[in-house]
């Protein structure tokens, strides 16, 4: 095998191989486990920056394991894959130096490190998918790995969410199991291409292309949390922070909507997707799923059933960017694949440090806590604001390029989503906000750890600082020369070809 065959393979082994040795070290081995999964999440972003500027370059890289005489297991560096590498890589190395922080105090943190080692792992071969085969081997490898996170506290809240979550989990897999066969029996062995790669002979017609599209796209759905298949996201809070951040920016959650992304773009391709009438109905599960996120956002008591419904909402822009035909809109779904992970990844970071330091669970808690902890509460005004979608952050390059494509497509309904969208953001963040700058403090905080010298743990406060300053970063440079909008124009340009023929 040649180096530019052994990248991809390098590059998911980064995490897997450390998170096997984890799992064989004593409990008691902390700091040499601290050292594995710093040195680990380093050599992954190290080795991810090679191949962006291989990719970058017109570097091919791609490996095939052969499992019979025509199906190959595929991993290939493409230009959307690179993106989501890039993603995963950069979070798992702060989302690692934020959980060394949170669960200093627990127990069982070697099984905790093994499997979000090995669920990273997966993540990254989701991403490095060249066909919908390997996608669906990796997809599984996913649930099988986030399953013991989420039940990571073991008590009978975590085991019962944890029921439901291999409900839905498995259920959602087993469909992509069905649809992956299906397509197939009808395409034989094919491979993700930009601007699609069916052929598809003449005599299938369209409604076995519909069908299997919607097939395809609700058992992608269940980990997406499109509405109504989105009850297991909410209750999964019962899990660590660190595992929540992870679910909702990185792994889980950003796994089913690039899922739905490739069948759109690279399985039937955008043109033809468009043909056959299938993105009037998709944009239309993307706005509800939208809307009814926030609406229950609103009424969320608990800090991270509401960021959880936020994911529900937010999520869903990359679908409804894949939903509308036209490079703009495309391009809002797409930077939304970062944008929303460092955005929301920076609330979960601010939520775990506000719990681990002062104990505070519930919105309703959080008077007066910026002048407790003003770092972090920075932290989350940015994210807060981005999510929103005001300038000049990440969140509202997403939501005016979304906004542009819809206009641009004749569906100025779409705007009307989005602003709705946006006041319920408002509706729920802006109190936040208030009462964490301008609340009175009128009884003690549940509880005070200092293991810092100002306000908290800085394995705790630095990670968000950081994802913050990313967020501020990706909106103020994105029309820079090295910027996710610049790439994910690159994306784009490949996927408004003309369509393979049926």
């Amino acid at each position: 095998m040649t180096w530019h065959a052994l990248l991809p393979l390098f590059v998911i082994a980064s995490s897997l191989v450390p998170g096997i040795v984890i799992f064989t070290l004593g409990e008691d081995r902390q700091r040499l486990r601290t050292a594995l999964n710093l040195g680990a999440a380093v050599g992954k972003v190290g080795l991810v920056a090679f191949m962006v500027y291989g990719v970058a370059h017109g570097v091919s890289y791609e490996a095939r394991l052969p499992l019979t005489s025509d199906l190959d297991l595929v991993l290939r560096a493409d230009p959307l894959g690179v993106l989501f590498v890039s993603l995963s890589s950069v979070l798992w190395l702060l989302t690692t130096v934020f959980a060394i922080g949170y669960l200093e105090p627990y127990r069982n943190k070697r099984r905790f490190f093994g499997h979000f080692s090995l669920c990273v792992s997966a993540t990254v071969a989701i991403a490095l998918a060249g066909n919908p085969l390997t996608f669906l081997f990796a997809y599984e490898l996913l649930t099988l790995s986030t399953y013991p996170l989420v039940v990571h506290r073991g008590d009978a809240a975590a085991i019962r969410v944890g029921r439901v979550y291999l409900a839905y989990t498995l259920t959602g897999g087993a469909g992509l199991l069905v649809g992956t066969v299906l397509l197939y029996t009808l395409a034989g062995p094919i491979d993700y291409a930009p601007g699609g790669a069916l052929q598809i002979p003449g005599d299938a017609g369209d409604t076995a292309l519909w069908l299997l599209f919607f097939w395809l796209i609700a058992s992608l759905g269940v980990k997406t949390a499109l509405v109504p298949l989105h009850r297991w996201l909410p209750d999964a809070m019962v899990a660590p922070t660190p595992v929540s951040a992870l679910l909702h920016a990185v792994a889980v959650v950003k796994a089913g909507a690039f899922g739905i992304v490739r069948v759109v773009y690279e399985v039937y391709g955008i043109a033809g997707a468009n043909e056959l009438g299938l993105l009037a109905p998709l944009s239309v599960v993307a706005s509800v799923t939208i809307v009814y996120g926030s609406l229950r956002a609103l009424r969320q008591r608990d800090l991270k059933r509401r960021l959880a419904y936020s994911t529900v909402s937010q999520v869903s822009y990359i679908v409804l960017g894949a939903a509308i035909f036209g490079p703009l809109a495309t391009l809002g779904g797409v930077v939304h694949i970062v944008h929303q992970g460092i955005m929301k990844i920076t609330l979960f970071f601010c939520a775990g440090a506000f719990s681990e330091t002062l104990g505070i669970h519930r919105v309703d808690e959080m008077d007066g806590i910026g002048r407790r902890m003003p770092l972090t509460m920075v932290a989350f005004t940015v994210a807060a604001i981005g999510m929103i979608g005001l300038p000049p952050t990440a969140g509202f390059i997403s939501k005016w390029y979304l906004g542009l494509g819809a206009v641009s497509d004749g569906q100025g309904w779409v705007l009307a989503v989005l602003l709705a969208s946006t006041l319920l953001n408002a509706a729920y963040f802006l109190p936040l906000i208030r009462a964490g700058w301008f609340g009175q403090r009128r009884s003690p905080w549940p509880r005070d750890e200092r293991r810092g010298r100002f306000e908290g743990d800085s394995w705790l406060i630095a990670p968000a600082l950081v994802t913050a300053l990313l967020t501020l970063l990706a909106g103020v440079l994105a029309a820079g020369p090295v910027s996710v909008q610049q790439w994910a124009e690159v994306i784009v340009g490949q996927e408004y070809v003309p369509a393979s023929p049926r």
